[in-house]
This record gives structure tokens, sequence and C-alpha cells, in this order.
């Protein structure tokens, strides 16, 4: 029997997600666990497999469309199915089907009137009928794209199924604007009519205009967006600093990468100090939530790495209990991916505390900003030398500046500063976090 495939929600408290392409045409069989379309959600691009064995009857959602979780995108036929009441189905599932005049309700008939179903319900977008009723058909995407770039739909030329406008023909109206105002002044200047007073801007209110561009955000950059507001918004944030001596740290490893395969960096051995010291001081290893102080039973560091995209933090899932080298190469392959857009959500979502490290860019210091529902944050600066005071006398060392951002609702002062001072202690006495 053939049934609807709805828009899972991939990631969590998703509302849409939008369908990048489709891995099989209408006709084409696919089996359980083959990849039926390529979804975009705001951190990565997944893979949505199949459930069951069957033919893909009917494409309800286009590539490049924006699609409400919950929402049909698809029928899946059963092997040797041919006669499909549609129409049943979405009526079955609650969403409204508007059939084509003088058509049945079988496959071939219903297809054509189930064009779309990006809202929760089904949009007949039959150009015929577009046109005779003057309706402009547009997915959601693109009548909020055209509305925060202050365009009118009308006029746009559509490029989706059906002649629905889609995302790129909003962009693309965008990119012309400009050209077009130009055109229609100097269109109104040439007529028979009096022509309009015309202001000749200044060399420099021209540069002025000319010299920005709008890229239109990511559903990526949103989420960063909206969420880190939240944060600073509702998250009582405080902050702790200290100056870390990394000698004994560079000088081990040295050692290790001298006579190991794999190289260590000292990104890794923050991440190990960084567990090390949620696990000398557990109450740190907690997030706050309205019922209650949520304690976390093992240390899964969020190690933040930047993408094309914006931030995303691939979680070191239970870091106190790997190597050295297990978690450098677990850092390696998480980064590698998230900067693919190849991350699975479990595997960047759930973490207990971040780690965000600007060192390698020459950053002296920095105050990060906490990665809700977590309660803390690390800020990791640049490894210096900087004078300091040994047993009275003036020497260099390797210095290392840590911030730590808190939120003061679910950690109090003292405790990280506990926490603080056991994370100082591994870095600067390293073997006591790998022992």
């Amino acid at each position: 029997m053939a049934k609807l495939i709805k828009m899972p929600e991939i990631a969590a408290n998703a509302t849409s997600a939008v369908i990048i392409q489709w891995s099989r045409k209408e006709g084409e069989a696919i089996k359980a666990g083959e990849c039926l379309a390529e979804i975009e959600t705001d951190k990565a691009v997944i893979e949505y497999d199949a459930d069951s064995n069957g033919v893909l009857g009917k494409i309800l959602a286009a590539a490049g469309q924006e699609v409400e979780v919950g929402a049909p995108i698809a029928v899946l036929f059963e092997e040797g199915e041919t006669e499909v009441d549609i129409a049943a189905l979405l009526a079955a599932a609650g969403v409204a089907v508007e059939p084509p005049v003088g058509a049945g309700t079988t496959a071939s008939a219903t297809a054509s009137a189930s064009a779309a179903a990006t809202t929760g319900a089904a949009d007949p977008e039959r150009e015929p009928d577009a046109a005779a009723s003057g309706r402009i058909f547009a997915s959601p995407l693109a009548r909020r794209l055209a509305q925060e770039r202050g365009l009118a739909l009308a006029g746009m030329t559509g490029s989706g199924p059906h002649g629905r406008i889609v995302r790129r023909d909003v962009e693309a109206a965008a990119q012309a604007a400009p050209a077009t105002a130009a055109a229609a002044a100097i269109a109104a200047a040439g007529s028979d009519a009096t022509p309009p007073a015309i202001v000749i801007p200044s060399a420099s209110a021209a540069q002025d205009s000319a010299a920005f561009t709008d890229i239109p955000h990511s559903g990526m950059r949103r989420t960063i967006a909206r969420r880190l507001s939240e944060s600073k918004a509702s998250i009582p944030h405080f902050y702790l600093s200290a100056d870390c001596r990394m000698d004994r740290l560079l000088a081990l490893r040295a050692e290790i990468n001298a006579a190991g395969t794999r190289k260590i960096s000292v990104n890794d051995f923050i991440v190990k100090a960084v567990a090390a010291a949620l696990q000398s001081v557990p109450d740190m290893n907690v997030s706050w939530t309205e019922a209650a102080l949520r304690k976390y039973q093992q240390a899964d560091i969020s190690v933040a790495v930047s993408t094309e995209g914006g931030l995303i933090t691939p979680v070191v899932r239970n870091a106190g209990s790997k190597t050295l080298s297990a978690i450098s190469r677990e850092i390696v392959d998480l980064a590698a991916r998230a900067r693919s857009g190849a991350l699975a959500p479990n595997e960047y979502q759930g973490g207990s505390f971040t780690v965000s490290n600007l060192g390698m860019f020459g950053v002296r210091e920095f105050s990060a900003i906490i990665n809700p529902p977590q309660a803390a944050i690390l800020a990791v600066g640049a490894t210096l030398s900087q004078p300091v005071v040994v047993d009275g006398q003036l020497a260099v060392a390797q210095v290392m500046k840590v911030t730590l951002s808190v939120d003061h609702r679910a950690v109090d002062g003292a405790l990280a500063a506990q926490w603080l001072a056991a994370f100082q202690r591994c870095i600067e006495n390293p073997l006591s976090a790998l022992i």
C-alpha cells in the first residue's frame, strides 16, 4: 500500500528544512536504507534514507524548497503498484488538496494536483490554474526572502515546478534590481512625458551606494544569530581568567610527537585537560533547566570549528576516558566533516562543555558566549613568551591565557574558580591529566 513520506525532524527543535536534491526520480525503485534525498538543516546536509522498499511514485516537494517538519514531501508506492489515490492519502493525513478541474484521483491525475507540500498543505500549483486565478505561487522560503529584500513576487518568472517561484528566482531578482531601476529611470527620462527632476548624486554618495553587497543569510547563520542572542539575553554570564604556564606541556608534546606517528596538537591537550578538570570538579559539569540542575555523568566536550557557513561545535564524547591520540584523531575527523557539512545531528548536539580556541590565530585573549544549554565555555588564547617571576627571579616562560564564561544560574563563582584552578593544574602538570 502506498504511503506518504514526510519531512523528518532531523535536528532537535527544527521546524523546517530544505530539500537539496532527490537521489531518486519518480518511478525509480529504492530499498530500505538507501539515500532518498539530501536535506539541509541549520547545521549540515543530511542524507535521508528510505525506511522501507518501494518505488518513488510522486515527489511533492521539489529540490530547493523549504518544507515544514511533518509535511508530506513524496509518495512511496509498493512495488508493482500503479493506481494510487494520492488525494485520499493526503486527506487521511489531514492535508488539504485541490484536485485539478475534470481530473480523477488516481496517481496519474492527482500527481499534477499535488505539486508541493511545504507548509502542511499540498499546493495545487498548475500553471494554467495560476494564470487564470491571478495567484502567485512561491515557496515559503522565496516569499520570506522577497519580503526581507523588499521585492515584489509579481513579475518574477518562477523556475520551480509548474512555474513556482523558488529561492534562486528571488536571489536573481535581487541582483537584477539595481539594473532594472536604472533602466526604468533612463526610459522615463527619454519619454515624451515631462521628465521628473533628476538629482545627480555626488561622487562620494555614488561610492557609498556601491560600497556594499547584501549576502543572504543562510539557515545556519540565522540559527547562530538566534541562539547567541538568546544566550546573551537570557544567561547571566560571568567571567574568570587565568594564565597557564605551558613550558612542561610543550616539552611533553614535542617528546610525544617525536616518538609517535600521529602529531598531537595543543588543542588536544586542552580538551583532555578540560575533561580531567570536570572529573575532578564534577559539580561544574552541569546545565540549567527550569525544572532542575542537570548534572552530567561524563565529560562530552564540544569543540568550536569555523566553517564557511558559521561556527559549529562537534562533540568529543566521554573525552575523559580517551587517550590523547584518540582525541586528536576524533577532532580531526569531526572538524573535516563539519567543514564539508557531513556531520550527523548526534555529532554536534548534546555536549556538556565547550572549548573555543583562537590561539592559532594569534589572539591573546577573548571572552566567548556560552553555547546553550551548556553552563560554561572556555576561551583559549595564544601561547606567548612572557616575563614571569620564579623563586623571586625574573624569567621568561610560555604562557597561555584562558577565560572561562559561566552561567551564574547553574554555577557560583567559587565553584567556577575551583574548576579553573583544576584545569590550570592539568595544563601546567600535563602528565596528571594523562594518568
